[in-house]
């Protein structure tokens, strides 16, 4: 084989691997979206000053505290396993976490030990993986003055829509009052517009 031939066929395969790195992350992604079981995480007001960074919605939980046994067995910034279940409501709930990962088949999320109590209190904060709903940009601040309403709003439900899967989670998209909130910024873009 030729020198020439031996750099043609480096190339190929490193533009292969280039191509399979993303594809494949789509594809997981994707997998979860389909194959995963849906989780409604119901939103807790946020910072007015601050819910919004760039082309993303920052999100925060009701459900993301859990009292522990005794608070100097967790980290803050450790990995924590979150199994999950579902109250009267519909929206997901915290039933247990733990440092590894379940065995059983009950869904969990891998997220991390956001503020561990060292109070008594004996309580672990969770900082989710699915915190950000990114927006296309030409509708970014109008979905942030529609959020920040709905948080105030204490008539609206809003939550987040995530698909779970062996620990994985996908955001699917935030709902108020069970309506994407992209068909709310598209309806009041175009009263706007008349």
């Amino acid at each position: 084989m030729t020198s020439r031939n031996k750099q043609i066929l480096i190339f190929a395969l490193v533009a292969l691997a280039q191509l399979y790195v993303p594809a494949k992350m789509v594809w997981n992604q994707e997998s979860i979206l389909e194959e995963g079981t849906e989780y409604k995480f119901k939103t807790a007001p946020v910072d007015p000053n601050d819910p919004f960074r760039g082309k993303y919605i920052t999100l925060t939980f009701e459900e993301n505290t859990f009292t522990v046994q005794d608070e100097m067995d967790w980290s803050r910034g450790e990995k924590v396993y979150v199994l999950l279940g579902t109250n009267k409501s519909g929206f997901a709930k915290i039933d247990s976490i733990s440092k590894q990962v379940p065995n059983g088949q009950q869904d969990f999320v891998e997220a991390k030990a956001w503020f561990v109590s060292r109070n008594g209190e004996n309580k672990v904060s969770l900082d989710y993986p699915f915190n950000r709903f990114y927006m296309e940009e030409s509708k970014a601040y109008d979905a942030e003055a529609t959020y920040q309403k709905s948080q105030i709003d204490t008539t609206k439900t809003t939550y987040a829509l995530v698909s779970i899967k062996n620990g994985d989670a996908v955001l699917k998209d935030v709902l108020i009052d069970d309506i994407p909130i992209r068909e709310i910024v598209i309806k009041e873009q175009s009263k706007d517009q008349r």
